[in-house]
């Protein structure tokens, strides 16, 4: 078989790696207002009794004197280190001044000197969210939506349940949308609300819901980086390329630089095979060589025109920081077929089809390549494995009618041969001369 004819062995990977490239923007905890926290002297009843040394500290704080105050603070916490309000307002300096250890540990102080502190809870669960620990800081936000917020009001409970629904979003949709839920209870919808519900129904597969919500979010900001991705990203999953291309076109106008909408920009364009997705998605790979899921990208793109070799290379790069990988593995192997370097290939298909078993794609890639190094019989082992995972084409069949003639089983040949020119129709020519003379003989009386 031609090395031009090899394709149709191999799905296109250009999607294969889509969704890691795609992943929908959140807003962040850093990206909330830090430090979250707010001096107790909010949240003090009328005719409560401050020490003096404590009010002068939250006068400074007022006044952000954030040396002053925390020197007050130390000296008064000498003596009196269980002064739940001192611990707060101690806890909270050292946030206000990025010292994020010591006021975690100041946070929890004040919790263990006052349970009943909603502040103290909540700025720690803040904290903590921040700091990427979402398992901790998930029952100290829980555990302040039941507290009594006082003066602060239901707004910073509402933050609680805000944050709790970015922490639950990665395990459960569905108790994320709950914790939205009862957010909007307490305060007014916001943009960024109506984003993460557009994203939670996306993750929990409401497609419609969730583009009615991003076209939401757009109507109101249409500048919107995480709107637009996540409608383009729905469009693409259903495949309705030309306008996701008109959305992202004009989404870059406005963030030329973003990294998601240039990738999404990119596979658009791929998949309608015009030619600016490859200049794109080199800049883009220039611009973020770390990023493996571009790499990817570049490397299929690249093999989609036709540049095996430089598609190898980023291949190989990949496979040295993930060698167990089969995806990469069977990439790999597809361009050393186009190279020529078969038996380098064959090796490749094999990992791949040990590490991943299901994947159609490495058994039709070691059948192909264990019938070019003349090893028939497994050729006929890949490709009954891959008929257990894909349906036949006229390329396997070749290969099955190719395999039982080198094995001398005349009567399966034939019938394969006979299979394969039925589904050719013309499109395999040399091949397809290749069946009939064989029949010729093999038919023979």
């Amino acid at each position: 078989m031609l090395r031009s004819q090899i394709r149709p062995f191999f799905t296109t990977a250009l999607h294969h790696w889509l969704a890691a490239i795609l992943l929908i923007p959140t807003i962040t905890f850093a990206q909330q207002q830090t430090p979250v926290s707010v001096p107790s002297s909010t949240s003090t009843t009328a005719g409560s009794s401050v020490p003096d040394a404590v009010a002068a500290a939250e006068a400074s704080i007022s006044n952000s004197g954030w040396k002053d105050a925390e020197a007050r603070l130390d000296s008064w916490l000498v003596s009196h280190p269980t002064d739940a309000r001192a611990l707060f307002d101690a806890g909270y300096v050292a946030d206000a001044q990025n010292r994020l250890d010591d006021a975690a540990a100041l946070y929890r102080r004040a919790v263990a000197a006052d349970p009943n502190s909603f502040e103290a809870h909540l700025s720690l669960g803040f904290l903590l969210a921040r700091q990427g620990k979402s398992a901790e800081a998930r029952p100290e936000l829980l555990t302040s939506t039941t507290l009594d917020p006082g003066v602060a009001g239901p707004q910073l409970k509402a933050r609680a349940w805000r944050a709790l629904a970015r922490i639950d979003r990665d395990s459960d949709a569905s108790q994320a949308s709950t914790d939205l839920i009862e957010a909007l209870k307490l305060s007014p919808e916001a943009p960024a609300d109506t984003l993460l519900a557009a994203q939670l129904a996306e993750q929990s597969g409401q497609l419609d819901a969730a583009e009615k919500a991003y076209r939401r979010v757009l109507a109101a900001d249409a500048r919107s980086v995480p709107a637009n991705a996540g409608l383009a990203h729905i469009l693409i999953q259903r495949k309705q390329y030309a306008e996701a291309e008109t959305l992202l076109r004009a989404a870059r106008e406005q963030s030329p630089d973003d990294p998601t909408l240039t990738a999404q920009l990119a596979t658009v364009l791929a998949a309608q095979d015009k030619a600016d997705a490859l200049p794109l998605l080199q800049k883009l790979h220039a611009d973020h060589p770390a990023d493996s899921s571009i790499s990817r990208l570049l490397a299929s793109v690249l093999a989609d025109a036709g540049d095996y070799a430089g598609s190898d290379s980023l291949d190989v790069h990949l496979l040295a920081a993930t060698p167990d990988d089969s995806d990469l593995l069977i990439s790999h192997g597809q361009n050393l077929v186009h190279q020529g370097q078969l038996a380098l290939a064959y090796s490749a298909f094999d990992k791949a089809t040990k590490l991943a078993p299901d994947n159609a794609d490495g058994w039709s890639g070691l059948a192909f390549t264990a019938s070019r190094t003349n090893r028939p019989d497994v050729t006929l082992h890949a490709l009954t494995m891959r008929s257990e995972r894909a349906p036949e084409n006229a390329s396997t069949l070749f290969l099955w009618a190719t395999a039982y003639d080198s094995l001398h089983q005349k009567p399966q040949a034939a019938a394969y041969y006979h299979r394969f020119l039925d589904a050719a129709t013309g499109k395999f020519p040399n091949q397809e001369w290749q069946a009939r003379q064989r029949l010729l003989i093999l038919e023979k009386k």
